[in-house]
This record gives C-alpha cells, sequence and structure tokens, in this order.
C-alpha cells in the first residue's frame, strides 16, 4: 500500500470519508461551484460576485456563509465589507476536476485535453461524439438534445441547466486551474 494515502487518508476506511461526501454535497449546487470558479483569480467582495453570477446579493450571501462553515472559503471584513477567498487550493483543484469531469461525459476530446496540444488546423471544438453515441461504445445512448440532462441525472442534478452549467464552466487555456 501507498504510504501516502495512509498519511493523507486516502484508503476506503479513512475517517475523513464522511466530511468528504459533506463537501461533495455542499458543492453539489451550479451557484456555489460558481462561486469557486469565480474565486479561481483571488479575493471577491460579495457585491463582486453576485455581479459576476448576475445573482442578487443577499442569495449569494446565503452560499458564500455556507461555503465558509465547511471551510471551503476564507472571509475578511474590511469596514462594512466581507471579502471572499478560497481557504485553500483543494476547493479549486475539486471543482475544476469535477468540470473535467463533466466535459469527458460530453466530449469525446474534452477542451482541458486539446488546451494542452497547440492548436494546428481548422477543428472545431464542442461536444461530439460519447454524448449520442452508442452506449456499448462508451456513449451514453442518449440522442444529442437529452445527453445534458442525462448527465445531470446521472450526476444527481436537478436540471439540464445544472449540468450544462457545469459542463461549459471551463476557462480558456490559459485561464485553466
Amino acid at each position: 500500500m501507498n504510504a501516502d494515502s495512509k498519511r493523507c487518508g486516502l484508503d476506503e476506511n479513512s475517517p475523513y470519508v464522511e466530511y468528504a461526501v459533506e463537501i461533495l454535497t455542499l458543492l453539489a449546487d451550479a451557484t456555489r461551484v460558481r462561486i469557486i470558479l469565480a474565486l479561481r483569480g483571488g479575493e471577491l467582495s460579495v457585491n463582486e460576485l453576485a455581479e459576476r453570477l448576475d445573482k442578487p446579493g443577499p442569495s449569494v450571501s446565503q452560499h458564500l456563509a455556507k461555503l465558509r462553515m465547511g471551510r471551503v472559503v476564507a472571509c475578511r471584513r474590511e469596514g462594512n465589507r466581507m471579502y471572499y477567498s478560497l481557504a485553500n487550493e483543494h476547493a479549486r483543484q475539486l471543482v475544476a476536476d469535477a468540470v473535467y469531469q463533466a466535459e469527458h461525459a460530453l466530449e469525446v476530446e474534452p477542451a482541458h485535453h486539446r488546451a494542452r496540444v497547440a492548436p494546428t488546423g481548422g477543428r472545431a471544438p464542442g461536444p461530439v461524439g460519447r454524448a449520442d453515441g452508442d452506449a456499448a461504445e462508451g456513449g451514453t445512448g442518449r440522442p444529442p438534445e437529452r445527453a445534458v440532462e442525462g448527465a445531470a441525472a446521472d450526476a444527481g442534478a436537478t436540471t439540464g441547466e445544472d449540468a450544462a452549467a457545469g459542463a461549459t464552466g471551463t476557462a480558456r487555456a490559459e485561464d485553466q486551474v
């Protein structure tokens, strides 16, 4: 057995498994995932986050309070303003990996793989293949218009909009996590 997995609690009997489930449950909300994606660039105020997410400030504040209780974000007060940042690099990586997994569910060659290779031709990026492919050959077996909704159901999301938001939430190659 790998010594690192024992030291870090990465085995099936880890005392951290239940808390990890709580963290994943906490992140099972599109607004909270978007907050973490927005905070990748650094500290933002509640108003700045609300503007970026096009959500009401009180709603964003409630989501931030939950993320703070889960120790996913940290905050500081400056006068009457609260500023939020990611508590550590793990939330950034966890959300990035979830978005990358969503890309794998919807594309044959996900954007994060294309970003690693310098573009050489006029190939158009975008969802192809797996989302509407034969289930026996690695596809979902769903028609293309239902692939996003099906991915949402597979992931436990409540709407196709939630899955689409997560699957398309990646940035350009230079903005990649």
